[in-house]
């Protein structure tokens, strides 16, 4: 049972929460939302910085509501959720008659981006869909028309963050265009994130003529740039084609046993926090090899670091560089912003394995400190993870990170367009029952594919109610974007045959194509199917 609004409603906390206003206005159209106080129903927006952020309260007394948010997003998350319950009418909300008191079981919910392979804004030219060292070939105005479409998705679906590497060039607006999307993000409650690395990844400003370029520092610190074990880049063991790294001013490194370079970080840390209103950073040593001067191979010179390099990844990474340099940068960030969201990247598939406990005993307690997972790790994850053995990790608080379920693990399908919703389901689930605080997932591709979008929404829902049944989510999210819970259940077993077979006989795959295109309306769902349809087409075509 519930109650409804409608005429006037007056409103309270509007000029604190602009788009919380401007969403209620865009869904109940027909409505007088007013800013001010008086009789008759009303709604007061509040945010309480003691509540978990993220967070809301919503509680009604006869007509009138007061909606109470965590900070940072609370308000907006809360709003939505009387947007989810106020029905489809555009001059009727309907109201919870019991109060709503709503907490995350994931503090940390972030969607993980490269600015050259985020395609969410379609009818532009330029995507990519893998890579690390890449240009940025749309138009100018690409990378805030991307971001923005991803922004609006995650505060509608209450997932708190993007990261993104390549928050700075020239080529797609530079400190005005970063300038702008975090003034849009925050004020939809989604913190921006940019993405770096100690000596490497472009520095603070990934590309273009400013101080902060890596690749311009070193034209004029030449002495400082690292040298290279081994040739630039990496390979991972669950992709099943080799990744190409062409050598540019994007590969190049300092060295991080140089005070002038971590001195130089220090600076463009600052820079960053006090020139854009981000929502953290995300740090890491780099990934794409150490370097092999006198000085490095002195400081590392420790069994820790010995053992951890006999391992399979000891080439690309230096467990003592992060430990040595990254508690500089994070106390630099919080002594500007002090709610940042700091990550670390404790790397790839060692969680289980951390022989470099002696470097992560010196990380900071409250940066958030990332463990990176492939798909065959994720195996050893779910068998061998235990609440006990995250309680006694020397970092705290954890995170995973998934590197699968994307396009960075798979056969040369990739896993960018499957269907891996059951997969952040089950993370969600693990994460929460061991302890580890949040989970960060591949955001790139557009939801216009309902693979994708289905797979964003699990995230979201699972991350947010780590308890959560597989029909429940089914029904509340799959079912009214497909067509029915039949149609929904349909829909994922088709997808994850698909998923499954890397070839398939021809014939199987046109029993597949038409069971969904029977499905096939001219309405939003029948283009969900249609995407599906469009899938099992291309397969067809190649002859697969």
């Amino acid at each position: 049972m519930t109650i409804s609004i409608s005429g006037r409603v007056l409103v309270t906390g509007g000029a604190e929460h602009p788009h919380a206003l401007r969403r209620l206005r865009s869904c109940f159209p027909q409505i007088d939302w007013v800013e001010g106080t008086g009789d008759g129903p009303s709604l007061a927006l509040k945010t309480d910085p003691a509540r978990p952020e993220g967070s809301y309260r919503i509680v009604r007394d006869d007509l009138n509501l007061t909606l109470t948010g965590g900070p940072f997003s609370g308000v907006i998350f809360g709003v939505e959720d009387l947007i989810a319950q106020g029905g489809s009418h555009p001059g009727r909300m309907s109201l919870p008659l019991a109060a709503i008191d709503e907490t995350p079981g994931l503090t940390y919910r972030t969607f993980w981006t490269w600015d050259h392979s985020t395609n969410w804004q379609l009818n532009q030219i330029g995507q990519q869909e893998i890579g690390v060292f890449n240009p940025h070939g749309k138009p100018p105005g690409g990378f805030l028309a991307d971001y923005e479409r991803c922004i609006d998705f995650c505060s509608q679906n209450r997932i708190s963050a993007i990261v993104i590497y390549g928050f700075l060039r020239d080529s797609h607006g530079g400190i005005e265009a970063g300038q702008e999307l975090c003034r849009y993000a925050a004020e939809r409650g989604v913190r921006i994130i940019p993405g770096i690395a100690i000596g490497s990844y472009g520095g603070v400003y990934w590309e273009g003529n400013s101080p902060w370029n890596l690749a311009t520092w070193l034209k004029n610190n030449s002495q400082h740039a690292a040298t290279l074990e081994k040739g630039v880049g990496f390979q991972i063991a669950d992709l099943a084609f080799p990744l190409n790294f062409p050598r540019s001013d994007y590969t190049l490194s300092a060295c991080p046993s140089a005070p002038e370079t971590i001195r130089w970080m220090e600076e463009g840390v600052a820079w960053l926090c006090e020139t854009f209103d981000i929502g953290g950073i995300n740090i890491e040593a780099g990934d794409y090899g150490v370097c092999g001067c006198e000085r490095c191979a002195l400081r590392r010179d420790n069994p820790a670091e010995a053992a951890r390099r006999a391992e399979t990844f000891g080439d690309y990474w230096s467990h003592t560089d992060m430990a040595e340099n990254f508690p500089r940068l994070y106390d630099r960030a919080k002594s500007i912003k002090p709610d940042l969201w700091v990550y670390s990247e404790i790397q790839w598939d060692n969680i289980l394995d951390p022989v470099a406990h002696e470097a992560q005993r010196k990380l900071p307690e409250g940066g958030i400190y990332q463990h990176t997972t492939n798909r065959s790790y994720w195996s050893r994850l779910k068998a061998e993870l235990t609440r006990d053995y995250v309680g006694t990790l020397p970092t705290q608080p954890n995170v995973l990170r998934c590197q699968f379920a994307c396009q960075w693990n798979g056969d040369e399908r990739t896993e960018r367009y499957a269907f891996n919703g059951r997969t952040f389901a089950d993370m969600a689930a693990l994460c929460h029952k061991t302890g580890m605080e949040g989970l960060t997932v591949w955001g790139e591709p557009s939801p216009y594919f309902a693979t994708v979008e289905l797979s964003y929404l699990a995230y979201a829902r699972f991350s947010w109610s780590p308890g959560l049944r597989w029909d429940d989510f089914l029904a509340r999210d799959a079912a009214p974007r497909l067509g029915g819970m039949d149609a929904a259940r349909e829909f994922v077993s088709i997808a994850e045959e698909l998923d499954t077979h890397q070839v398939m006989d021809p014939e199987r795959l046109k029993a597949l194509q038409t069971r969904a295109a029977a499905h096939r309306s001219g309405d939003n769902a029948g283009r969900r199917w249609l995407s599906l349809e469009d899938q099992i087409a291309r397969r067809l075509y190649m002859g697969a």
